[in-house]
């Protein structure tokens, strides 16, 4: 007897034991991007969350880089949705700009924005457009990454501003300037669409629709003369290719993203003296967004994290501080959480006011086809 009911107790501090983890509730975050984005959420955010909201378990899982791991978390909310399924299983989802579109579009996101407080820290147009497709109230930029001239001012002490000033400084200074074309990596590719933007017609149309395919046709004299422009640049492998190109002094200007140029030269893998330039009319760039799917299993908690996440300190310490990235937020509201070195380290070569003015969206899906076709076709042959 005394040995059942020893049994029966150590059964019911099992039982009671167990209740904190059935009583749990996990939020469930799915994410495109590199590894670095679950570690983000593992390692940072979802710690920072769990902290402020006992009980509550962040659970993260990547869905590979791209838009290959963006259109991942679209099958899978398309399938809950067509089997009928009354919840959804992915409460947060982070993902690229055309696939954003896609889902809200196919009617699979909740509009959440203005649920939020920080839903009116963000002013930019890719808050509301998401390469042609209208996404007012459906997404948060997580964070801006952005494209910009890195260029040596020990050897340029007075860079181009503008892509005019640029195609007369090749002209002057052959094999000084290099980009990788639109092979190997999306900092070449960047700068050609910022070339179409700046010389072409209706750039407007063409970050935003709608698709007019005779455009393309308008396009002959603007790729012949960036041709003849190619015939004065050197040709880099790739993103990290100009990066070493110009660590190495072998160019001494090119198109860079700047959360990795920022990123090599913490790590000392570019010289400390180069510098960054946005010129005018401007670059592309593209957000990731946060999303909540409509039939999320926990849509008030999502609400809260990427209330969370969207904060001035979160994106001061994690997004500008971590990973070198421009803020999801407008940039005024995330300044009074940075020091002085942090704020300058980010902003003094590309002011926020440059990145209002100059900061361009990539052009729609078949515009953007159209341009890598036409430059294989017209400047790279």
């Amino acid at each position: 007897m005394k040995k059942l009911v020893q049994g029966i107790l150590l059964a019911s501090a099992a039982i009671t034991i167990s209740v904190p983890a059935s009583s749990e509730e996990v939020l469930n975050v799915s994410t495109a991007g590199s590894e670095n984005m679950v570690e983000y959420i593992t390692d940072y955010l979802g710690p920072l969350f769990e902290a402020q909201n006992p009980g509550v378990k962040v659970r993260a899982v990547g869905t590979g880089p791209g838009d290959a791991g963006s259109h991942k978390i679209f099958e899978k909310l398309d399938a809950q949705a067509n089997a009928g399924n009354e919840t959804w299983d992915i409460d947060v989802a982070i993902v690229h700009q055309k696939m954003a579109g896609d889902m809200a579009d196919a009617g699979l996101l909740s509009k959440y924005r203005g649920d939020i407080s920080t839903g009116e820290m963000i002013t930019r147009d890719t808050a509301k457009m998401a390469l042609g497709v209208n996404v007012d109230g459906y997404v948060m930029p997580m964070f801006h990454s952005q494209t910009a001239l890195a260029y040596n001012p020990d050897i340029i002490a007075n860079p181009p501003s503008s892509f005019d000033e640029l195609r007369q400084f090749t002209a002057e200074n052959p094999g000084v300037f290099g980009y990788n074309g639109i092979k190997n990596g999306m900092s070449g590719l960047a700068f050609v669409v910022g070339w179409i933007y700046a010389y072409g017609d209706n750039p407007d149309k063409i970050a935003n629709g709608p698709y007019d395919p005779s455009m393309k046709d308008q396009w002959g004299t603007v790729l012949s003369d960036l041709k003849e422009f190619n015939e004065n640049v050197t040709f880099t492998p790739g993103n990290a290719g100009t990066l070493d190109m110009l660590n190495r002094g072998e160019i001494a200007m090119g198109p860079v993203w700047v959360d990795m140029f920022y990123t090599w030269q913490a790590d000392g893998r570019v010289n400390p003296a180069i510098k960054l330039n946005l010129i005018e009319p401007g670059l592309p760039g593209q957000p990731m967004y946060y999303i909540v799917p409509k039939k999320a299993a926990h849509g008030d908690l999502a609400r809260k994290f990427i209330e969370l996440a969207t904060s001035p300190a979160v994106q001061a310490e994690g997004i500008v501080k971590r990973f070198n990235w421009y803020p999801g937020i407008d940039a005024e509201h995330v300044q009074p959480e940075l020091s002085t070195e942090d704020w300058d380290k980010l902003f003094v070569d590309v002011t926020p006011q440059n990145l209002a003015e100059r900061g361009k969206p990539f052009p729609i899906a078949p515009y953007f086809d159209d341009i890598k076709e036409a430059y294989e076709e017209q400047v790279a042959n």
